[in-house]
Formats: C-alpha cells, structure tokens, sequence
C-alpha cells in the first residue's frame, strides 16, 4: 500500500479478514489529517506523528473498523460499555442528515469510528460534493484516493459526484484536475480558485470529459487563458463543438494573462454563459467584448472591474444584451464617462446593479440617464466619482424608489441635503455608505429616521 502515496504516507495494519468488508488491495476512505494533528491512531491503539515531521496533509488508506470502538479516545467507560452511546440511538436517516453537513477530511474522520459509521459516511448521497481546503493538503493524493474508492460500485466512473470545490489548495496539479476529468463525467460544478498551478491543458481536459459542467471558478490561476475543448473533443464534436460546453457561470477573476484572442475563444466555445466575471482581467480591452457579444448574447452578469482599458466603446458593445443584462460592474473603468453610461441606461433597462465606483468620468448627467431609464435599479456604487452631486442623487431619488443600497464613499460634491432627499424618497434604503463625506450628523439622523432598516456606512465620530 506504500507505493500508492509514495513517501510520508500512513497505514493501517491488516486486519483480520472476518472484520474487514473488502480487501486491503481496493483503496478505503482517503483520511485528510490536519497539520498540527497529535498523530493518527492506527487500527492496534498506537499512534504514528510523520504527518507533523513532514508538515503536509496526508491520505491515509484503511480498511473498515471492527466492529467493537478499540480507538482509545472514544472508549466506553468500563461501567457503560454494554450500554449503547446516546448519537447510536439515532437512526440512520437523521445521522445520515448529521454526516451531511460535515466537510469532506471531517467525514473520512467518521467513517474510521466503526463499522456502522463507516457505512453511513459512504452513502452515496453524502458523496455528491467533495470540499478540500487548506494549503498543505496533497490534494492530487486526496483526489485519487478518493475518486477510487467512489468508483468501485462503477468501475473507473464515479456517477455520483456533481461538485468538487478545492479552493486555496496550492499544492493542487494538472494531475489532480486529469482525476476528476477521468473518473467524473457527471461533474456539475468545479471550483479552483487560487490553485495557481493548473494549466490550460488540464482545464481543457475537464470541460471536454465533463459535459455537464455548467459552473466553473478558475479565479486567482494564473496560467489559465482560455477555455476550450481538447483537439481530439472538437475533432469528433465538429462542426457542432462550439455548443458542447454547456458552461453558465465563469469566474475567471485575477487571470491576469487572459487577452482579447482567449476571450474570443471562450466566447466561441462557451455560447451558453450566463455569469461572467473578469475583474482584474488586464488585458481585456473594447475588442474582446465585441467578441463576447457576439457569442455570448445570454448573459445577466457580468464584471470588467478593473479591466483599465475598458472604455465607452466596450459600453457599447455590452448594451447589446439589451433587458437580459441585470448586473454590471465597471469599477475603476477609469475610460468610461457619461457617455458609455448613457449606452447602458438606453438599452438595459432592467439592470438591478451598477458598481461604477472609481469612474471619475461620470457626472450628474450620467446619473441622470441611468435614474431615467433604469428605475428598477436596486443597488449603485458610484463612489469616488467627484462629478456626482446633490442634482445626481436628486434624480436617482425621484426616479429609482426601489433603491436598497448606494455607496457614495468619497464623492466630494455630496452633502446633506442630496441625503434627505434620497431618504425622504426611498424608504427601502438598507445600506447607505457616505464614508469620507463631507454630510453633517443632523442629515446622518434624517437617514435613520426615514430609512429604519438602514445600515450606514459613515466618518462622523459625532453619529453613532
């Protein structure tokens, strides 16, 4: 069993074959162990620290607990070993409910404790996800060891296994994401944000292998710049492969490589988006927005924050989602003015939120177009932008009654009575942030007084 981890790896003894359920050659649960763990306990009471030597999670293959608790820790007292424990007396049903809400290192724990624990933390229904977090986890070793033992009611296909969220793991691989591509064709979600070592290659991989895939997070990997279908995928699926990734939701968040040619390619290949995040995306510019609307003509959500090179021109082309766009986030779009908000506010009538924050471009008159338009508007972020005063707030407050929150942190031209007007009119008002503004306490109070749910976000030591 060594040469299936490698080095650093912990067993159990073998056990006696009238306790075991299968053969120590078929893998058992992958046991995650924390970092600064005492030691895991082996099937005999004693006790082995290498996971703490070597400062790394490890996996640890075992066979099912007999069926009497030896583990010295969970030990009966010797008075109540004839009596059953008071979580025993729970039914299958409720301790199965009790597993669920366990993470992933947490359930492999569970299923050490006995036989019938051991059981009840494989049940097929507590297997649709797998969460790993953590910076020292082997996640590729977890995953292997994992997706096998899922696999062995359906040799080399775990059916059951819908979401795999292994956010944070820095030490996760090519070779882990070839795992789940190979084992899970009915994966539904993946997320792997902050894995900054996978590459294309193995995305491609995943979308080609999983076609159901519909959400998938790559935020924080660097080496990601497209998303597509391997060569031999679009091979057999021509001339129909542009349609087969049937990817909805994309965060692609911190891909700072990611240029105008990858978007294009996503866009091309990835036709049924609907949620599309690109902050800090840099190298995006007007043109790779022309592309997506091209393509990509279903989309609600979408973000260029940040994308510095986003102007009124890339304005132009995202109005083309017309009512279908309901969320938009422009912030620190330092090229974008009255004009670019003007395209939206014509065209997307039914956007819910705004984040223009940092657009320095836009004034009143911006503010006028959108409060016109887009009544339904029902959160704005128009922070930082020093064009914007009392006559801006005095439009979004006749016009935009179902407004629930509005951030104004650092706009120099607000005051008071551009607050009251807003507060007398929109009573929904949940969360108001005037951090950094030049507004008195007595207008901080008229807020409260009219808008009581309100939450705000405020400077003045003298409101409180």
């Amino acid at each position: 069993m060594n040469d299936l981890f490698g080095e650093n790896t912990i067993t159990i003894p073998e056990m006696n074959s009238d306790l075991s359920m299968r053969t120590l050659s078929t893998p058992s649960p992958a046991l995650i162990c924390p970092q600064n763990s005492q030691g895991c306990h082996n099937g005999r009471g004693s006790s082995t620290s290498s996971s703490s030597v070597t400062g790394e999670t490890v996996a640890m293959v075992h066979s099912p607990p007999p069926t009497r608790l030896t583990h010295p820790l969970i030990r009966l007292a010797s008075k109540h070993q004839k009596e059953q424990a008071n979580i025993d007396r729970l039914p299958d049903h409720s301790m199965i409910h009790i597993f669920s809400f366990l993470p992933t290192n947490q359930l492999c724990r569970c299923a050490r404790v006995c036989r019938r624990w051991y059981n009840l933390a494989w049940d097929p229904r507590l297997w649709r996800t797998i969460r790993l977090t953590g910076e020292t986890i082997n996640v590729d070793r977890a995953l292997k060891v994992l997706t096998r033992r899922l696999c062995q009611d359906t040799p080399n296909v775990c059916l059951m296994l819908e979401t795999v969220i292994v956010s944070g793991c820095r030490r996760l691989t090519d070779r882990g994401l070839y795992t789940i591509a190979q084992c899970c064709p009915e994966l539904r979600r993946l997320e792997v944000s902050g894995c900054y070592n996978i590459s294309n290659e193995a995305v491609f991989d995943v979308v080609s292998l999983c076609p159901n895939l519909e959400h998938l997070d790559v935020s924080g990997c660097s080496k990601v710049t497209c998303i597509s279908l391997t060569r031999e995928a679009s091979i057999k699926l021509s001339p129909l492969h542009g349609k087969q990734i049937s990817i909805r939701y994309l965060d692609m968040t911190d891909c700072f490589v990611l240029e105008d040619e990858g978007l294009h390619t996503i866009a091309a290949h990835c036709t049924q988006l609907t949620h599309l995040y690109l902050r800090r995306c840099v190298r995006i510019t007007d043109e790779g927005l022309r592309y997506l609307m091209i393509y990509c003509t279903s989309v609600k959500e979408l973000s260029v924050s940040d994308c510095r090179f986003v102007s009124d021109f890339g304005m132009r082309e995202i109005a083309k989602l017309e009512s279908r766009l309901r969320y938009l986030s422009i912030a620190h779009c330092g090229r974008i003015t009255d004009v670019g908000i003007r395209y939206i506010a014509k065209y997307c009538s039914k956007l819910r939120y705004l984040n223009a924050r940092g657009c320095e471009g836009i004034t009143d008159h911006g503010v006028e177009y959108l409060a016109k338009n887009c009544t339904k508007l029902k959160s704005l972020d128009i922070g930082k932008c020093p064009l914007v005063s009392d006559a801006g707030l005095e439009f979004l407050a006749l016009n935009c009654f179902n407004l629930k929150r509005l951030s104004l942190k650092s706009c120099e031209s607000i005051t008071g009575q551009g607050l009251q007007i807003v507060a007398a009119n929109c009573f929904d008002l949940q969360m108001l942030n005037v951090q950094d503004c030049d507004v008195s306490v007595d207008a901080l109070r008229f807020v409260k007084r009219h808008c009581k749910r309100c939450i705000i976000e405020h400077t003045n030591p003298a409101f409180f």
